[in-house]
């Protein structure tokens, strides 16, 4: 706990999934503050908005988190924004927290910046041995580029800053909108959305051959913070569980925990996004002793059950709201 002692921590993208979950976690610590921004606060496209930040709240530490992101859809449909957003967003906090004496600054990057053909796992050396899946390319490579800003300002000013890349998260609390989540809160709508409206079948984007790695939202929690605490260098580091999954096994393991008995429809029509995803996961343990603790099986069964219980707190509300 000592190195959290007296921090003044700023979490970017602090309202969004990951971010309430880690800004809950680092109020458990001895931090003087913990400041967890959304665009409400401060709009981080914009660079008076930006030193704003800084000079109102003289972090000691900066975790940014802030993206906007989606799935496959969302991605092919905003594919400008996305460049944009995140790349601005990402350039003007690292540049900003060196110019304010900022102690340490965490990028979360993604695993959308590893090239479509990577051999798995992924090596963090591979990073930059092709181009990214198209689908998610632009916001693959804006986030990619804070990975050598990040390096640049360490090499030129000595700046502390260090970039992790999650794999693809879940867990309680997921974006279940169905025109920007992605994979697994998706499925989980679609298949109780079918099981209440009585409809005998889902469809799916892909064959279902692609694979993901999935890393429980409270396990990227843990890294994040292990990182923060223990690691200090520019070579970036994956998060992940080190566990390939094919969407048709994650769609039928989906459907059992819903209790969806119907036909699981593929549409090869639409992308299946990069053909394979699973990290490699050594760097995080060598280096700072992170490794994900949560089994697939448990974690999707929390998402399930959280997704369910708000569902029947909101149809309560509803009730007797009438």
């Amino acid at each position: 706990m000592g190195f959290w002692t007296g921090q003044r921590v700023v979490v970017t993208g602090g309202t969004g999934f990951l971010g309430t979950r880690l800004a809950t976690a680092l109020r458990a610590r001895d931090c003087a503050s913990v400041s967890a921004l959304g665009r409400a606060d401060y709009d981080l496209r914009n660079a008076d908005e930006v030193a704003r930040l800084f000079s109102n709240l003289a972090p000691t530490l900066v975790v940014h988190l802030a993206a906007v992101v989606g799935g496959i859809g969302a991605n092919r449909e905003r594919p400008a924004e996305f460049f944009y957003d995140n790349l601005t967003m990402g350039v003007q906090v690292i540049d900003r927290a060196w110019r304010a004496g900022v102690g340490k600054a965490v990028i979360v990057g993604t695993v959308c910046g590893y090239p479509k053909i990577t051999p798995v796992p992924f090596h963090e050396e591979a990073l930059w041995n092709g181009y990214p899946e198209e689908t998610n390319a632009p916001y693959g490579i804006a986030k990619k580029a804070l990975l050598v800003q990040s390096q640049a300002y360490r090499e030129q000013y000595g700046f502390n800053s260090i970039f992790l890349l999650p794999t693809n998260l879940y867990g309680p609390g997921d974006n279940f909108d169905p025109r920007t989540s992605h994979v697994i809160p998706a499925l989980i709508r679609k298949c109780v959305d079918a099981v209440d409206a009585g409809r005998g079948h889902i469809d799916v984007w892909g064959d279902g051959s692609a694979t993901r790695d999935f890393l429980y939202v409270d396990d990227a929690v843990d890294g994040i913070l292990a990182a923060a605490e223990r690691y200090d260098s520019s070579e970036p580091v994956n998060l992940g569980s080190g566990r390939e999954i094919r969407i048709a096994e994650l769609a039928a393991m989906v459907a059992a925990a819903v209790g969806f008995t119907g036909v699981i429809r593929y549409d090869a029509s639409r992308p299946n996004g990069q053909p394979r995803r699973c990290l490699d996961v050594g760097r995080a343990a060598e280096r700072f002793g992170f490794r994900a603790r949560t089994s697939f099986p448990d974690g999707l069964r929390q998402t399930v059950d959280w997704y369910l219980d708000t569902l029947r707190r909101s149809g309560a509300a509803l009730a007797s709201a009438q």
